[in-house]
């Protein structure tokens, strides 16, 4: 089948699927705080997040059912964006970010179905865990900007409702992910306030979670009898 071809294809290009998938998502999140709102800028963002797409792909491609699920989602989710860039139309930007936000939690429910799977840990699997958390965070952007844009004025800078960028989106995200909240950007409808609690919490579960899968791995020692 050629989809089964080009599934080992990627399969081959990508040997470590994780390792890929979380170094690309982790130039994202580091990246996007630098973007500016200029043309040249949205371009590189979106070359960046090319790459997370097509190394999704190739993570959670192991078998011909995920790599056709994933690549579905992801072919109309590059669509739109590039419709979007060009036209300037906001209502292909709300289908690529809807269709980026179904993209990232198929990715991740993958990626925690591999990471938690009752098998030897290994160093993919680390990437992987490390991968799913970056992309959890990337996603709540996405829903963050879908709540922007059917609630207006759902977030504030220095206290004045303000319209954000996905970067900025990005930024805010990782700050609310990781339950730092430095206060200079600030949800103000009850929708993005909502989304943000939830975050909070997924962020706390995830790496407790992770945790107790790790010190699964490892039997407990066996202690020496007295003497």
């Amino acid at each position: 089948m050629d989809i089964d071809r080009a599934r080992e294809t990627v399969g081959r290009v990508f040997f470590e699927r994780c390792f890929y998938l979380f170094i690309v998502i982790l130039v994202l999140v580091a990246g996007a705080p630098l973007v500016e709102p200029t043309p040249t800028s949205r371009l590189m963002f979106n070359a960046v997040n090319l790459l997370v797409v097509i190394s999704a792909v190739a993570a959670v491609g192991r078998t011909v059912i995920s790599f056709s699920i994933v690549l579905l989602i992801a072919v109309p989710t590059l669509a739109f964006q590039w419709l979007s860039f060009h036209s300037g139309d906001v209502e292909y930007l709300m289908e690529s970010w809807c269709l980026g936000t179904l993209l990232y939690a198929t990715t991740i429910a993958y990626l925690l179905r591999y990471v938690f799977h009752r098998d030897i840990m290994t160093a993919d699997k680390l990437w992987g865990a490390g991968a799913a958390f970056l992309m959890t965070g990337v996603m709540w952007a996405y829903l963050y900007a879908i709540v922007e844009h059917y609630y207006p004025a759902s977030f504030a800078v220095g206290g004045t409702p303000t319209d954000l960028t996905m970067p900025a989106f990005v930024y805010f995200s990782f700050t609310v992910l990781t339950t730092t909240g430095f206060g200079d950007l600030t949800p103000l409808t009850r929708q993005a306030r909502s989304l943000c609690v939830v975050e909070q919490i997924t962020g706390a579960l995830f790496l407790a979670i992770l945790i107790a899968r790790l010190t699964g791995v490892y039997p407990p020692r066996e202690e020496k009898g007295g003497d």
